[in-house]
């Protein structure tokens, strides 16, 4: 089963236009969407979690169309937004519940057994009784997953899910993640360049509301094998570099700024060839430098 994307456009009443003509198609396994903030990212996955209506374009997941047959796409759904709000003082035994039941298991034997399941799946079963706002944010994003996997969903979508986690929880995250992306599409959308590397095996760039690339990040990288070149200089020389060179990036290093740069040849003498990463793939499309 494939989601398929097809010319999806959406512009807000104070004319910004957060998607123009989008097209994606999103196979099985975990999916990076890498955007700048304000990219368009999290219009698209509220668009695809039929919290909103796009302009023009259309929506499928296998034979559904997801724009006339929300409740089928609802079903098949797992949304973990951004931010999301629980009731405080519940427990995440109980709101998990809730939840399923809302998910439509109606009989409780059915629903226990469910919710005992996710608990264990999201190492949550030893919190399952306290209340969610005592939860680290670690285990906050634990319980968002464990509720947007309730009922067994064949789409999962997760907004900026590691923004605030320290590192000890974002791996923790990341594992659960790519567990969940063996058997079903996962789309994670974020504009934290390691989480696409370290999790996806497909992608997408989109900037402006435009896609500027879709496909393998390695092959992204590969593209840029031999024509990345980078120097330490003195902050008063950055000006200049920027004018005369095309700079990917730069960032301070012991004090100096780190020069990335694109060309064939080394733009200047001092510069040594930079093995790339995804993050130099990132800032070239941004600057349409593919």
């Amino acid at each position: 089963m494939q989601l398929q994307i097809e010319r999806l456009s959406k512009t807000y009443p104070n004319g910004v236009k957060a998607l123009d003509d989008v097209s994606l198609t999103i196979a099985p396994g975990m999916y990076g969407l890498l955007g700048p903030n304000g990219a368009g990212k999290s219009t698209l996955m509220r668009t695809l979690a039929t919290l909103q209506d796009p302009d023009a374009g259309s929506i499928r997941l296998g034979e559904i169309d997801a724009l006339r047959q929300r409740d089928e796409i609802r079903r098949r759904l797992g949304y973990l937004p951004q931010d999301f709000g629980v009731y405080p003082r519940v427990s995440v035994q109980d709101m998990l519940s809730h939840i399923a039941l809302l998910k439509g298991a109606s009989a409780a034997g059915e629903r226990k057994a469910l919710v005992e399941a996710m608990l264990r799946r999201c190492n949550l079963h030893d919190v399952r009784k306290k209340a969610l706002t005592s939860l680290s944010g670690g285990m906050r994003q634990r319980f968002g997953i464990a509720q947007a996997l309730l009922g067994s969903p064949q789409l999962v979508i997760v907004d900026e899910p590691t923004a605030g986690l320290d590192p000890g929880e974002r791996n923790r995250f990341y594992d659960l993640l790519s567990e969940i992306g063996e058997q079903v599409i996962v789309i994670l959308s974020t504009h934290i360049v390691e989480d696409v590397t370290d999790l996806c095996t497909r992608m997408a760039i989109i900037h402006h509301g435009r896609v500027l690339y879709q496909g393998e990040p390695a092959a992204a990288i590969a593209e840029l094998r031999g024509r990345v070149w980078q120097r330490s200089v003195a902050k008063p020389e950055l000006a200049g570099y920027e004018q005369r060179c095309r700079v990917i990036s730069s960032r301070l290093v012991g004090g100096r700024p780190l020069l990335h740069v694109l060309g064939d040849q080394p733009p200047a003498p001092g510069f040594v060839p930079s093995a790339p990463d995804l993050e130099d793939v990132f800032f070239t499309r941004l600057r349409g430098w593919s």
